[in-house]
């Protein structure tokens, strides 16, 4: 069901020139925004930032045209089974009602109630993510799920979909915020909806079929770290959409983590821009729990026990870095056949994990 107040939030979307910021100053002096369109334009004028060219919007956006395109809107949303959802509703998120910029509406596919998860987190990166940074985030994304928290990402190629994978792995919610309409995606992106719906939610300030422009991911980066109470960055460049992420998080107050890499790589340069700039040092996922006190969500499984010395010994080298079959057998002073043994028992009892190129890590 929809509420009788989510149309009024509606229209303001048809009034051109009037942002969320000027709209929320129209709805506490009108008292509610059903209120603001039973002003005349000399109420509109007495309201800060409103002028003339304003006053205009508002008057077109109260035409029974836009009523007839916020009704095929609705029925729209309904055929789709996508919630309207608004600041009045019960639902609306907590999180965002403390951000001065958060969107007058959202579309919804999937469980309100992911809204106003006990624990979220926002994880961000470079769509161009190394290998590592994507298996990182998918372990970590699958770690922190299992412990009860939501993570938030934008389900762009990258850090955002090993995000996403891994709360999926853990078959917990998750939150997915598009910067375009939820029906406006390709077959692939329409699938991965779908998919995310199932067990968490997908939101969109957008319109169902309205279309991915560039400005619109500034705008979804903000709701990322809207919906999130603290934001990790795994991956990203100095000038990268992750970095915005960030400072707007920062803006929220939320806490912001960040995970370090290599200086010879620019991927890691946002990373180490933020570390520097206060953001904390991300090493793992219990890192994030701790300095949260979200170690109540759940607790990490007993640490396991070597069964040899050889073994001890590889843990610790992979608690380092990623190594080579070959750097691990010149390590263990072994010959590769005997190694790969110790290696196969390890992996089949998951504790390291096989990557590309007869790399491991741990898991």
């Amino acid at each position: 069901m929809i509420s009788p107040a989510v149309e009024h939030y509606l229209r303001f979307s048809f009034a051109a020139g009037v942002g969320v910021v000027t709209a929320r100053q129209l709805i506490e002096v009108c008292g509610s925004a059903s209120a603001v369109w039973q002003q005349s334009k000399q109420d509109w004028l007495a309201v800060d930032g409103v002028g003339p060219k304003l006053v205009n919007a508002l008057e077109k956006a109260k035409s029974k045209q836009v009523s007839t395109q916020i009704q095929t809107i609705v029925q729209q949303c309904e055929q789709e089974n996508i919630h309207l959802h608004c600041p009045e509703d019960d639902a609306w998120s907590c999180q965002l009602e403390r951000c001065a910029d958060a969107p007058l509406l959202l579309y919804v596919k999937g469980e309100l109630s992911c809204l106003n998860a006990t624990y979220t987190l926002g994880m961000v990166g470079a769509r161009k993510a190394s290998a590592e940074g994507k298996l990182i985030t998918r372990r970590w994304a699958s770690y922190v799920s299992k412990q009860g928290v939501v993570v938030v990402s934008g389900m762009a190629p990258g850090i955002d979909s090993a995000a996403h994978g891994g709360s999926l792995d853990a078959e917990s919610a998750g939150i997915a915020v598009l910067g375009y309409g939820l029906m406006a995606g390709s077959p692939q992106q329409n699938k991965q909806i779908e998919a995310l719906a199932e067990k968490g939610c997908v939101v969109s300030e957008y319109a169902p079929d309205k279309v991915a422009h560039p400005s619109f991911f500034p705008q979804r980066n903000r709701l990322i770290a809207g919906l999130s109470q603290a934001l990790l960055v795994v991956e990203g460049g100095l000038k990268s959409g992750s970095l915005i992420t960030a400072r707007q998080a920062l803006a929220y107050g939320r806490e912001v983590f960040a995970v370090p890499g290599s200086v010879l790589n620019d991927v890691h340069a946002g990373c180490h821009h933020l570390i520097k700039d206060g953001a904390i040092l991300a090493t793992d996922a219990q890192d994030i729990l701790q300095n949260m006190g979200w170690l109540d969500a759940g607790v990490a499984g007993e640490k396991y026990q070597p069964a040899s010395a050889t073994e001890a010994k590889i843990i610790a080298l992979l608690q380092v870095e990623i190594k080579h079959v070959d750097a691990l057998a010149e390590d263990c002073a072994l010959t590769v056949p005997v190694l790969s043994t110790i290696l196969l028992a390890l992996e089949l009892g998951g504790i390291i994990e096989k990557l590309p190129g007869s790399r491991y890590t741990l898991v």
